[in-house]
């Protein structure tokens, strides 16, 4: 069975269809922090052995390293553009979530990077990776990279992903977890975005910590 072989056209339908309609999105794989009205005095992930050093590429083929963002917020996604329902949805709150935070705070939201990171480096070239990101915000950006670089990178922030089932005709899920970081300026993590909760909530998460 060829692996390439699920069409640009299905990738295309599936992000029509997720911006006309409303999915039911499954829990990722881990716990987010409650919503409250108030923060709490340490972020929930603080101390955590989540993130470190990379390399690789964006859309333009540019080598891109996790230091390239030192000073920044990042928010950060690991997914891949065939995912037909989950990574769109996510991806979606994820970013409806940071224009909300934008609309209140336009210069804190200015320090933050979304990142969105490939776990399917055989089907998810830089030009693939770059057009999924595009059609979320120019503001997001889609990294890829070897299937070393790109297994390396998952290790160093705790993601797990696997070949998955095959689909008919042709092409293959990937199994993968399905959580969104958000980091500080030094690159230290301080919770996960609630993408499960929709934009509000995402964008109440980032009011917390983003200051």
């Amino acid at each position: 069975m060829n692996h390439h072989a699920m069409p640009q056209s299905f990738r295309k339908a599936a992000l029509s269809l997720l911006f006309s309609f409303p999915l039911a999105l499954p829990l990722a794989l881990g716990a987010c922090s409650p919503q409250g009205s108030e923060a709490p005095a340490n972020p929930p992930l603080e101390g955590a052995d989540i993130g470190g050093s990379f390399e690789l590429v964006d859309k333009h083929g540019e080598t891109v390293r996790w230091s390239d963002f030192d000073g920044s917020y990042r928010v950060v996604y690991f997914g891949y553009t065939y995912c037909p329902d989950v990574c769109p949805t996510d991806v979606q709150r994820m970013m409806q979530g940071y224009r909300e935070f934008a609309k209140l705070q336009p210069e804190l939201a200015d320090q933050i990077r979304p990142i969105f990171i490939s776990v399917d480096p055989e089907r998810d070239t830089p030009q693939v990776v770059g057009e999924f990101a595009t059609a979320f915000s120019d503001r997001l950006i889609g990294l890829t990279g070897t299937p070393e670089q790109v297994k390396a990178a998952a290790d160093k922030f705790r993601v797990f992903y696997s070949h998955g089932e095959e689909m008919p005709g042709g092409g293959y899920l990937v199994n993968h977890s399905a959580i969104a970081y958000l980091f500080d300026k030094a690159g230290k993590p301080l919770a996960t975005l609630p993408t499960d909760q929709g934009p509000e909530a995402v964008a109440a998460e980032l009011a917390k910590w983003v200051n």
